[in-house]
């Protein structure tokens, strides 16, 4: 039955598959056929490395060795650690112990001769020849590595290299084997070497080609020996068991030689993954804030970040692991808390506070946290302990940081909705003062209206600092800012400003550009001056303003002030929110003053200056300088 034919659609994509499908046998066959594998241990040399791209994934500076420092000997056996050290693939040291077992027959050969000659059997003159110039080759070949720079590791037998070891080797144990009735000894198990050496440093083709010559030589001298009156079956059958055992041999040391170049491949790519897990890890944990300490039962210290040397240190010098914790009368509480926690093996999850005291009035009080190494199967049963330690004030820093955001975002909710009733109070706080008729209805609105004007400044400081909110950096002129802020602040405030008045200011000749915002900026200089005329005298410069560069990337503005000296029981809440030392203070001017700084990479401080000084009280910006071309470059590359 012949079958119906198909649609026109199904037949047109018939075709165009068989089309595509007979151009893609077209390309595979034209393609070229990659390179045989030269080698078994082809992968481990100079082919692979150039496959990976030319370089190891290894960091130099992790290397063994390479920072002049102990090796990474936590990866490595002593065997591994040596063939990393040399360099080495395992091509190359094959190669050098095929060399070594060359040498060592040259000098058995030499050796068995002279035996044979004090028994009496005395060998003919090319036996010994042959011999003698066997162990020449052999021994010198050996030695000539040893005796020049060592070349990059090869991953197969050159064409003088094959020449010289295994077609030597052929040539003259053939020769021995064709000599032997002469010679009276059994050469044949010589010639295993060159076909072993066939079958694990070259190619499985030209393996087996030495196989089949060294099979062909036996069957040769077995043949020359039929024809001189020998045996031919034992002969023959001989040479042929020979000759298989040669083939076999090379097929399992070319086997067995491809399982060791894919185990150290493996074993090389292991190692390498390890070291860069170990470099990460050690990065991670050099750059912790807290501290880490590695601590044994016996209470020494195997391995220490700078942090943690640093808290363990009066003025945060570094020390250097291994050390004793033991002996040392600061560290007895830290080493009677690491003792108790092997004894118990728990540790509250949130820690315990260890004092460390260096000297009496100098301490320091350590947040210490135990984790052990492995789960205690029994009591006693842990070696290691890792300790984590964190000072107390940078906790107690952090935890005042959690509750000032979360007050912030409270803080800045509260002032959106305030802001509403606070513009109806105004607008209805207007429409009676026009409506007043006496005068004290006219100090009444006026104080509702300052009021309310007061308010809008608390819940405008409010805002500024909600979180979320960005302003652009720009380049300021600084010099020009502080000048026009402070004429506006000296107008505004019916404070005198000049030479001899009571806010003096010294500005550079030169503009000194800086990367601030100029609303900011001046919110910063307006705060601090407020700041400076509450706390200031009358007298002629009482407030000073002081603008210059420092170095090449920073410049410095100090305003001082001749007040009282701040006390130091107030300077540590200067630049906290809702600190004040007034009745009517909101406690946010200096804040502001900082959280604006910190937008700009800028930093704002306080210095209690000596006693013989005017102005005590200094407060100082550190800006960072900023060119008017590198900002145009930055923004239009």
């Amino acid at each position: 039955m012949t079958p119906a034919p198909a649609p026109p659609g199904e037949a047109g994509s018939a075709a165009g598959e068989r089309r595509s499908g007979d151009r893609r046998r077209r390309e595979r066959r034209s393609a070229p056929r990659p390179a045989p594998q030269e080698s078994w241990f082809g992968v481990l040399g100079r082919e692979a490395q150039a496959a990976a791209g030319g370089e190891s994934r290894w960091d130099s500076a992790f290397a063994p060795g390479a920072d002049g420092g102990a090796t990474e000997s936590r990866f490595l056996t002593r065997q591994a650690q040596r063939i990393v050290d040399a360099g080495q693939t395992a091509f190359s040291r094959v190669y050098r112990a095929f060399l070594a077992a060359r040498a060592a027959i040259g000098a058995m050969l030499l050796v068995t001769l002279v035996v044979a000659e004090v028994f009496g059997a005395r060998p003919s003159v090319e036996v010994l020849a042959l011999c003698l110039g066997y162990a020449l080759l052999s021994i010198g070949l050996w030695l000539l590595p040893f005796s020049q720079p060592p070349a990059a590791p090869a991953a197969r037998l050159r064409a003088r290299q094959w020449l010289a070891t295994i077609g030597v080797d052929i040539v003259c144990f053939s020769a021995l084997h064709v000599l032997a009735p002469v010679a009276g000894l059994n050469y044949v198990a010589l010639l295993v070497l060159p076909a072993l050496m066939a079958g694990v440093v070259t190619p499985r083709r030209l393996a087996l080609a030495t196989s089949a010559a060294i099979t062909f030589v036996l069957l040769g001298v077995a043949w020359l020996r039929v024809i001189g009156g020998g045996d031919a079956t034992v002969l023959m059958t001989q040479a042929g068991l020979a000759g298989s055992g040669i083939f076999i041999i090379t097929v399992l040391a070319s086997e067995l030689a491809g399982r060791l170049a894919r185990e150290e491949l493996t074993a090389r790519g292991s190692l390498e993954l390890a070291r860069q897990q170990a470099q990460l890890n050690r990065l991670v944990i050099e750059e912790m804030q807290d501290g880490v300490l590695v601590v044994d039962r016996s209470g020494r210290v195997r391995a220490a970040n700078p942090a943690a040397c640093a808290l363990l240190a009066p003025n945060g010098a570094s020390l250097a692991a291994p050390f004793a914790l033991r002996g040392v009368g600061a560290w007895s509480a830290l080493v009677e808390a690491v003792d108790r926690a092997f004894f118990e093996g728990l540790w509250p999850e949130a820690g315990r506070d260890v004092t460390v005291e260096f000297e009496p009035g100098v301490s320091r009080t350590l947040r210490t946290r135990v984790r052990f190494t492995r789960r205690r199967d029994a009591p006693g049963s842990e070696e290691f302990c890792v300790l984590f330690i964190e000072d107390m004030r940078s906790v107690q820093a952090r935890t005042l940081q959690e509750k000032l955001a979360a007050m912030g975002r409270v803080s800045a909710a509260i002032a959106h909705e305030i802001r509403n009733p606070l513009a109806a109070i105004a607008q209805a706080n207007a429409l009676l003062a026009e409506d007043a008729q006496g005068a004290e209805q006219r100090q009444l609105t006026s104080m509702v209206a300052d009021n309310v004007q007061r308010l809008k400044r608390i819940v405008d400081d409010v805002m500024e600092l909600t979180p979320g909110a960005t302003h652009a950096a720009s380049v300021v002129d600084a010099g020009a800012q502080a000048g026009a802020v402070c004429a506006d602040w000296a107008r505004m405030n019916g404070v005198a400003f000049g030479a001899n008045g009571v806010l003096q200011i010294e500005l550079p000749a030169e503009p000194l550009h800086v990367l601030f915002d100029a609303e900011h900026l001046r919110r910063v200089l307006v705060n601090l001056l407020d700041n400076a005329r509450r706390h200031a005298s009358n007298a002629p410069g009482a407030i000073q303003l002081m603008l210059h560069g420092r170095d090449a990337n920073v410049a410095l503005l100090t305003v001082l002030n001749d007040g009282p000296p701040i006390a130091p029981e107030v300077e540590r809440y200067l630049f906290e929110p809702f600190f004040s030392t007034r009745s009517r203070g909101t406690g946010l001017g200096l804040y502001i003053c900082r959280e604006l700084c910190d937008r700009y990479g800028a930093r704002i401080a306080f210095r209690l200056r000596a006693a013989t000084r005017r102005h005590r009280n200094e407060f100082s910006i550190a800006m960072r300088r900023r060119a008017l071309t590198a900002v145009a470059e930055a923004v239009n590359p």
